[in-house]
């Protein structure tokens, strides 16, 4: 991990003179706008990381769900302090496309909060009878995380000034907004074609991916995968990984690069999701799914910076992931 206070620069734009840039070691806290931030994040992250592995080791004992619920929390008071370091030192680097906090460390704080929120919330509803692989419990489960999405670019991108929301596509009216959803959407069958063909080819290969949803054993459960799959899920990813990160790569590194760089993060996003009994199969699985949604977070990419509108990629995301569903569903195979 980068240093939690350094957007890539490990620099103080206020040098001796008041003008010249001086270095920064990445473990110092001397020049650091807010060393106390720097601090926590590095406290933070690396004493959470440690309880979740002491929990993992500790698996099946009393203590392994409190050391686990402990770890999480602190992981994600570390990267949101780390996060919060890096827009802080990057708010004063005038020279600077993009002074916003790493992609990546932002990621990692949706992640944990991911993970903290399903366990307050849904642990208790498990607890109480709530099926916890069903349609009702996945959808939970992704409102928290579109929620842990907006709320850490809120907190780490918006409220520092790095990135505006219409800096992310949301400028939009409602008409323009609508019209935008429309022509994303337009675009979903060629996508779905051309990740269609390749899926059919890396089948040859590897072992397909699961689908993500619950099996829905009736119709609530399946109006239920689909709001998980085609509003929930288009709105928090694409904020995230189109209008948050896909804009601040396109300011540092320019379009091209950074269309790539957030169809992998994209990508890799959903690999660390699944989980296989066998190593073997879990590996072909992860490349499956890894290269098959490639050419879908380009598109979503190439879009979303052709129309500068987050409604467009929300919009081909939406009924990409929609068809799909309502194709299994005519087919008989609406839970696979």
């Amino acid at each position: 991990m980068t240093g939690p206070g350094s957007a890539g620069e490990p620099t103080n734009p206020d040098g001796p003179d008041g003008s010249t840039p001086v270095s920064i070691a990445v473990f110092s806290l001397e020049g650091r706008a807010v060393p106390g931030l720097y601090l926590v994040g590095w406290l933070g992250t690396l004493g959470g990381a440690a309880l979740l592995a002491v929990s993992f080791l500790a698996a099946g004992g009393a203590a392994s769900p409190w050391l686990f619920l402990g770890g999480t929390a602190l992981l994600a008071i570390g990267l949101l302090a780390a996060g919060g370091s890096q827009a802080v030192e990057g708010s004063r680097r005038v020279d600077l496309a993009y002074r916003g906090p790493s992609p990546l460390i932002a990621f990692g704080a949706v992640i944990a909060l991911t993970l903290l929120g399903v366990v307050v919330f849904l642990a208790p509803a498990s607890a109480l009878g709530l099926d916890p692989r069903s349609p009702l419990s996945t959808a939970i489960s992704l409102a928290i995380t579109t929620a842990a999405y907006a709320g850490v670019v809120r907190l780490l991108v918006v409220g520092p000034g790095a990135l505006a929301w219409g800096d992310m596509g949301l400028g939009r009216s409602a008409r323009g907004a609508i019209r935008d959803l429309a022509i994303g959407a337009s675009l979903a069958l060629p996508v779905l074609v051309v990740t269609g063909a390749l899926a059919v080819v890396l089948a040859r290969f590897l072992e397909p991916a699961p689908s993500p949803l619950p099996p829905a054993v009736d119709t609530a459960g399946l109006l239920l995968n689909l709001a998980t799959a085609a509003v929930l899920a288009p709105l928090g990813e694409e904020l995230f990984f189109r209008g948050f990160a896909t804009t601040a790569w396109a300011r540092s590194i320019g379009a091209g690069p950074a269309i790539l760089r957030g169809a992998v993060f994209f990508a890799l996003a959903h690999v660390v999701t699944l989980f296989d009994a066998s190593f073997a199969v879990g590996v072909q699985r992860a490349a499956f799914s890894f290269l098959a949604l490639l050419p879908v977070g380009i598109a979503l990419g190439w879009l979303f910076l052709a129309r500068r509108s987050l409604w467009a990629a929300v919009g081909l995301h939406a009924a990409f992931n929609a068809i799909q569903l309502v194709a299994l569903a005519a087919s008989g195979g609406a839970g696979t």
